[in-house]
């Protein structure tokens, strides 16, 4: 649910999304806000009670808009873009692709009316701290991320399994040809054909990348993993 449904034609078009909804993999619908509203000039929003900067979005044309769009589904959860709600991570992307259906609503201007929040029951997420323009952007990237678990949406099924925070650690560096390139080599580890070496540098690249760049991650590492033990 969004007021600019045209920011997602191309993210539907390109890349392993576009590929994915030609293969009828996922579907992702559009629906224009303004098409609900009861207001003149299609608009959208209104000034905020009780003062404040910017305009709110009304609860009218989103409630309206999500009723159209559950009319004939049942138990669909729905998502708010903002700032406000919890952090999006990996373990929540695993959560939510196991769901049919989604609903995700994109605020804009100041946000959104709450009684439109309530009347939807939406859940609000957050992709990081700090704001933009809308949640247009926002959505894309929880969609992005929910289609790589969609089976037959990535060419190997593995890739998920070894990707940054699986078992809360980031992922090791990796390398293809040539084996040297301006005076940087490949590690001879991963030419050695040792799959046993190979496997245990990985996973010391991985625990040195988190602490250095994660050290919240590091300790969850440490907590859920090794009993509070520190390797390194």
């Amino acid at each position: 649910m969004t007021i600019f449904p045209d920011m997602f034609l191309d993210f539907k078009r390109e890349s392993l999304i576009g590929k994915a909804i030609k293969k009828n993999l996922l579907e992702i619908n559009t629906y224009d806000i303004r098409d609900f509203t009861k207001q003149r000039a299609e608009s959208v929003d209104d000034e905020v009670y009780g003062g404040g900067n910017g305009m709110l979005m009304m609860a009218q044309p989103i409630y309206d808009c999500y009723k159209s769009i559950i009319a004939d589904k049942k138990d669909v959860t729905t998502y708010y873009m903002s700032p406000k709600g919890k952090t999006f991570n990996q373990d929540m992307a695993i959560e939510m692709s196991k769901k049919d259906e989604i609903i995700i609503l994109c605020g804009h201007y100041e946000g959104v009316d709450e009684r439109a929040l309530q009347l939807i029951n939406a859940k609000e997420i957050s992709i990081g701290d700090y704001v933009l323009t809308g949640g247009e952007i926002p959505a894309m990237v929880i969609i992005d991320s929910l289609a790589r678990f969609v089976k037959g949406v990535l060419s190997n099924e593995d890739s998920t399994s070894e990707e940054s925070f699986r078992n809360n650690l980031l992922e090791y560096p990796q390398y293809t040809r040539p084996y040297e390139y301006e005076g940087l080599k490949v590690p001879d580890i991963l030419l050695s054909g040792d799959h046993k070496k190979i496997a245990k540098w990985k996973l010391e690249k991985s625990i040195e990348i988190t602490k250095e760049n994660r050290p919240d991650l590091y300790e969850k590492y440490l907590k859920e993993s090794l009993g509070g033990y520190d390797e390194f």
